[in-house]
């Protein structure tokens, strides 16, 4: 098994190198790319990927959802810690900071 690098909240993530979020024709549906493999997106998890600007903590991102959505931050920042370390014991994003 691959080991994912530490993401805390306080984390500033963007995609890997060469991964790319992309519209699935056959799927209709937006996929992550990368060398060698693919990941279906459901629409949160578009969401959530095109906030990760390289720029925001997974904090931030978490409260502007928030505010947003009227949705506790808790939760939502619980949420998409999870989905990022998805992403990352995939090799599909990088640490900015």
């Amino acid at each position: 098994m691959i080991e994912a690098p530490a993401i805390s909240s306080s984390s500033v993530v963007k995609l890997a190198r060469g991964v790319r979020l992309r519209e699935d024709a056959v799927r209709g549906q937006l996929v992550l790319l990368a060398p060698e493999r693919a990941m279906a997106l459901d629409e949160i998890a578009v969401r959530i990927v095109r906030a990760l600007d390289g720029e925001r903590t997974l904090d931030r991102i978490a409260a502007d959802f928030a505010a947003e959505f009227e949705a506790p931050a808790e939760e939502i920042a619980n949420d998409i810690t999870i989905f990022i370390q998805q992403l990352a014991a995939r090799r599909m994003l990088e640490i900015a900071e």
